[in-house]
C-alpha cells in the first residue's frame, strides 16, 4: 500500500492512504542503517509503501520503503553537527513568515532560510505577517525589508491573519500546491493556517511580553488537507538555520543577485572576496547590492553559525530550556 506522511512524532507516522484514510505506523528498523545523515529517516510529504499490521486490537502499519524525493527542506540537527533535521519533503512552495518586532526576524535568518530553499530547489515566498500591528517606523523598517528582497525577485505578501487582509491573495498561490510555512515562533504560523481554513481550530498562544518571544505551539510538523485544493505542512518555530552541505564554491550560486553577476568576474573560481576584478563587489559599492545580503553570505561563506539556535524539533531530543538560555 503507498500512502503519505502527514504528520511525524519520532516513532509513529500518520499515513494517509490512497483511499483517504489515515493509519498510524512505525518504520522498519533497518531504514536507521543505510547511512542517512539525518535524525529522521521519514520526514512529512514522504511518499511511503507500507504494510497492515492487524495482529494488535488496533490496526497499524509498518513503512518498509521511501520513494524518491523531488526535494525536501533541512536545518543542522543541534546536538549532533555533522547531521541534519529534514523539515518536510516533496514541497511546491515554502512560505516564510516574516514579522518586523513581534517577534523580530532578522535579514540574516531570512537570509540562510532563501539559501536553504534555493540549494534544495523550493519556490519561496516571504509573507509579511502582522501588519496590522506596526506603527510608522516599524512600517517603514517593513516595507524596505520586503523592497531589499523584491529587487532581487522574490515574491513577497503583506498579510495581516486578524483582519484576513491578503489572505485571497496566499491562497491563489497555494491553490493545488503543496506549501510549508515556517519561520520563528510567534509570527503567526498557526493563526494564519486558522484564517485560511478556520475549522482546523489549531491551538495558538500570545508573545511573551517580557521576551519578545514567541512560546511553541507546533510541536510537531504536520500537513493539512485545505478546502480551496491546497494542502499546508506547518511546523515547528525555529530561531535560527545552521547551513548543511553546501561547498563554499557553490554558496554564492543560491544569492541569485550574486549568481547573475559571476560570470562577469575575472577569476571562475571567485568568492566575491578578496579577488580582483569581482563583478559582485562592484555591485556592492554601486549600491545594487544589498549589504545585508552580502554580510550574510560572508559568514555563511566562513561557516558562522555563532548565533544558531533552534527552538524544539521534538525528533532531535534537544537540551532543556535551560540549556537552550545559556
Amino acid at each position: 500500500m503507498t500512502g503519505t506522511v502527514y504528520k511525524s512524532t519520532g516513532s509513529w507516522y500518520t499515513v494517509k492512504g490512497s483511499e483517504g484514510t489515515f493509519i498510524e505506523c512505525r518504520i522498519k528498523g533497518k531504514f536507521r542503517m543505510k547511512g542517512i545523515k539525518s535524525t529522521n529517516p521519514i520526514a512529512v510529504g514522504d511518499h511511503v509503501d507500507y504494510e497492515l499490521d492487524e495482529s494488535s486490537d488496533k490496526i497499524t502499519g509498518t513503512i518498509h520503503n521511501i520513494h524518491e524525493r523531488s526535494n525536501y527542506i533541512v536545518r543542522k540537527s543541534v546536538n549532533l553537527s555533522h547531521q541534519m533535521h529534514i523539515i518536510a519533503a516533496n514541497i511546491d512552495r515554502v512560505f516564510l513568515l516574516v514579522t518586523i518586532n513581534n517577534p523580530p526576524t532578522t535579514f540574516s535568518f531570512i537570509d540562510r532560510f532563501l539559501v536553504t530553499a534555493e540549494a534544495y530547489g523550493i519556490e519561496a515566498v516571504l509573507v509579511f505577517n502582522k501588519i496590522d500591528t506596526l506603527d510608522e517606523n516599524s512600517l517603514d523598517e517593513q516595507l524596505y525589508m520586503q523592497h531589499v528582497y523584491q529587487e532581487i525577485g522574490y515574491k513577497c505578501l503583506r498579510v495581516s491573519s486578524t483582519q484576513m487582509k491578503g489572505i485571497e491573495d496566499l491562497k491563489q498561490l497555494m491553490v493545488g500546491k503543496v506549501s510549508m510555512f515556517s519561520g520563528h515562533s510567534g509570527v503567526g504560523k498557526s493563526t494564519l493556517v486558522n484564517a485560511l481554513e478556520p475549522s482546523l481550530h489549531l491551538k495558538t498562544t500570545e508573545i511573551s511580553e517580557q521576551s519578545k518571544q514567541g512560546q511553541h505551539t507546533t510541536t510537531f510538523a504536520e500537513m493539512y488537507d485545505l478546502s480551496f485544493d491546497a494542502r499546508i505542512i506547518d511546523t515547528p518555530g525555529i530561531k535560527g538555520f545552521g547551513m548543511v552541505n553546501m561547498e563554499p564554491s557553490e554558496i554564492s550560486g543560491y544569492f541569485p543577485e550574486f549568481f547573475k553577476l559571476q560570470d562577469q568576474c575575472k577569476f571562475n573560481n571567485c568568492l566575491h572576496k578578496e579577488e580582483p576584478h569581482c563583478a559582485v563587489k562592484k555591485a556592492l559599492e554601486n549600491d545594487e547590492i544589498a549589504w545585508s545580503r552580502y554580510q550574510t553570505y560572508l559568514k555563511i561563506l566562513e561557516g558562522d553559525d555563532e548565533h544558531y539556535r533552534t527552538d524544539i524539533y521534538n525528533d532531535d531530543r534537544i537540551a532543556s530550556d535551560e540549556t537552550r538560555k545559556s
